[in-house]
């Protein structure tokens, strides 16, 4: 399914809350189609990819504190069954694309019973799935963030 849309949201728990309504509204879509579900997510430090990715974690069922991989890169939770994990994958430290070989990422990618949220996905390079969503973060004047969502399910 094709979606585009723009959202602007007032504060952190707005931006959980997206993610938590984004997660359930594929959870419900999607079912156990081919190939994982893969957000690819832009936006500078501190734009609202991780609290999303927060409140996205709640939205799939997880119940266990979603932490930034920063400087671990990859961390995986396990999701009520018949699905497999969310992996949740920080590439801000990455510095080139054969990093993400020796992380198995190419494998994570085709975990069809998992979804995947990557931040800065930017760094995926050709790695990158054809079959995606991506979520771009922006700051905006008064504390706002913009939030555009493009891609399918």
């Amino acid at each position: 399914m094709d979606k585009h849309q723009s959202i602007i949201s007032k504060n952190p728990e707005e931006t959980a809350a997206l993610g938590e309504a984004m997660a359930a509204s594929v959870m419900g879509e999607r079912g156990l189609s081919p190939g994982p579900a893969v957000f690819c997510l832009y936006g500078n430090l501190g734009s609202g990819k991780t609290t999303f990715t927060q409140g996205f974690a709640r939205g799939l069922g997880i119940t266990a504190r979603l932490l930034s991989p920063t400087f671990i890169i990859v961390r995986r939770y396990a999701m009520p069954k018949p699905y497999g994990f969310l992996y949740h994958i920080d590439l801000y430290r990455l510095q080139s694309e054969s990093e993400m070989k020796d992380l198995g990422i190419s494998e994570i990618l085709q975990d069809h019973t998992s979804f995947v949220v990557i931040e800065w996905a930017e760094k995926l390079g050709d790695v990158k799935p054809e079959r995606r969503t991506d979520i771009s973060f922006f700051v905006t004047g008064g504390g706002y963030h913009s939030i555009e969502v493009a891609g399918h399910i």
